[in-house]
C-alpha cells in the first residue's frame, strides 16, 4: 500500500469510526445533561410522608442518617441542603425531596441508561490507559483533520476554497467562547 494522505486518512478514519461515533453522541448526550441525563435514568418514583423537624437545624447528620435507615436506602450520600421550604438529599443514585410544611416528598431511584450512559464515561474518565488512549486518538484525530486538507484537487482543495470553511470552523467556537458566554 502506497503512503498518502488519501491512504492514511482513510485508515485512520476507519480504525477509529467507532469511537468518533461514540464520543460524537455522548458528547450530544452531556451537552443536554440537564434535560436527560442518560447516566441518572428514573426508573422508581415513590411517594412518602415523614414527620418533619421542628426546625432547620434538627436536619443535621444523624437526621439524615436516620432517614435513611428507615427509607431502606442503600445507597452512598453525597449531600444533603435544607430551608424553609424543602429538605433535598442526594444521594449516587437517589434524590430525595420533602416539603417543610407538610412531611410530603418523594424518593427517585436512577440507574444508568445501558449503552447510552456507558459511552458518557468516555468523555469522564481519567483512568491512565483512558488518557493515553485519548491522546493518541487526538492524535489520530488532528492527523485525520491534516490528511483531509490534501485529499482533493483542483478549486475546491484545501488551497482553493477549503482554507476559508476552515477559518469559519475555527472562528464560530470562538465567537461562542468568547462573545456569547
Amino acid at each position: 500500500m502506497k503512503l498518502t494522505a488519501r491512504n492514511t486518512h482513510r485508515d485512520i478514519a476507519y480504525f477509529y469510526v467507532g469511537l468518533i461515533i461514540s464520543f460524537s453522541l455522548s458528547g450530544i448526550f452531556l451537552n443536554h445533561r440537564q434535560s436527560w441525563h442518560p447516566r441518572k435514568y428514573s426508573y422508581d418514583k415513590k411517594e412518602i410522608s415523614i414527620p418533619v423537624p421542628a426546625s432547620i437545624e434538627a436536619v443535621n447528620d444523624e437526621f439524615i442518617a436516620s432517614f435513611t435507615k428507615e427509607q431502606n436506602i442503600e445507597d452512598n450520600l453525597r449531600r444533603f441542603s435544607v430551608d424553609e421550604k424543602a429538605i433535598k438529599i442526594s444521594y449516587v443514585n437517589n434524590e430525595v425531596q420533602v416539603d417543610m410544611a407538610t412531611g410530603k416528598g418523594t424518593i427517585e431511584s436512577y440507574r444508568v441508561t445501558p449503552l447510552l450512559g456507558q459511552m458518557t464515561i468516555l468523555h469522564q474518565d481519567t483512568s491512565n490507559w483512558w488518557i493515553y488512549y485519548s491522546d493518541i486518538f487526538g492524535i489520530a484525530m488532528l492527523t485525520i483533520a491534516c490528511t483531509g486538507m490534501f485529499i482533493e484537487k483542483g478549486r475546491n482543495s484545501f488551497q482553493g476554497r477549503g482554507w476559508k470553511l476552515a477559518l469559519l470552523g475555527i472562528v464560530f467556537p470562538l465567537i461562542f467562547l468568547f462573545l456569547l458566554t
